[in-house]
């Protein structure tokens, strides 16, 4: 895992690209995230793997929202962030884990070559009220061993949170064995 200043020196060199950046924002092995002020909840009380599903939009005005329990939002970073040769993985800090807020359900772990905001998916334990602009989340970056090969996936150059694009998996389509 990379320290707070090999995270600073990959910036500086190109392999790291966080915007907009904030020194202050730097920690001992990781960097701090903000949340956007749009959130994403789904619109149906069954979701479905293999169709897109319909989503509306939730502004965080600036004197908070309150957050239901067993309830999906799906938020995303103020930060665009770009990463090559190093695996980016996010987390909640720990503030924000004390409060019973989870900022993703299973996807923490970036792939090398992704670009993009980071979209959350947000659940709470009981009813709390969230802030736009808060740091609620944070990066870390690992080496990679091995020959890379870049993230070429679905989710690549997101910018707005984004529902699960699981359908498309359904479309692939095999050519059969002989």
């Amino acid at each position: 895992m990379l320290t707070g200043k090999e995270i600073l020196k990959n910036i500086e060199n190109g392999n790291i690209v966080i915007s907009p950046f904030n020194i202050n924002q730097l920690n001992p092995n990781s960097y701090n995230v903000t949340l956007n002020s749009e959130l994403l909840v789904y619109d149906c009380d069954c979701l479905d793997m293999k169709k897109p599903n319909p989503t509306k939009k939730v502004v965080i005005p600036e004197d908070g929202l309150v957050l239901e329990p067993n309830k999906l939002y799906l938020g995303r970073t103020n930060e665009y962030t770009e990463t090559r040769n190093l695996v980016p993985c996010i987390d909640g800090r720990s503030s924000v884990g004390r409060l019973g807020l989870f900022i993703h359900v299973t996807a923490g772990f970036g792939d090398v070559g992704f670009k993009g905001t980071w979209t959350l998916e947000i659940q709470c334990i009981q009813p709390i009220k969230i802030y736009p602009n808060v740091e609620i989340g944070q990066l870390h970056y690992e080496l990679v061993q091995g020959e890379c090969t870049e993230y070429k996936g679905k989710y690549l150059n997101q910018v707005d949170a984004t529902p699960s694009k699981f359908n498309q998996d359904f479309c692939k389509k095999t050519s059969p064995k002989s």
